[in-house]
């Protein structure tokens, strides 16, 4: 096989990734309030095809998934969401570890215009 072709299999085994992680995310939103350990299959099924695959979960995939318990974040049924000196702050109610996130504020922007 040449290496063209390697890089176009692979390219292509990425995409198909990529949409198979974000369909399973669907899947987990959607079954979440109905079948919660279902939900938390698909999600537990989609950090396997992120690793295996090497492709990385955006931005509203890693902060919708705990990272102590893997438990997929519904804010109000198993996470708390609050603001407090700057950061995000997300507690996991099925094992009460909490994520901060950096929050800033652009005020340079508004005072710009």
């Amino acid at each position: 096989m040449s290496r063209q072709n390697r890089k176009k299999n692979k390219d292509l085994s990425k995409k198909i990734a990529e949409e198979r992680i974000q369909r399973l995310f669907e899947l987990a939103q959607t079954n979440q309030e109905i079948h919660p350990e279902r939900a938390q299959r698909y999600i537990t099924l989609a950090r396997l095809i992120s690793m295996r695959y090497n492709v990385r979960l955006d931005r509203e995939q890693k902060r919708s998934v705990c990272k102590h318990c893997y438990a997929y974040l519904v804010p109000g049924r198993n996470c708390r969401i609050r603001i407090k000196n700057g950061f995000v702050l997300t507690t996991c109610f099925e094992c009460g570890k909490q994520r901060r996130i950096p929050y800033h504020r652009n005020d340079d922007k508004i005072q710009n215009e």
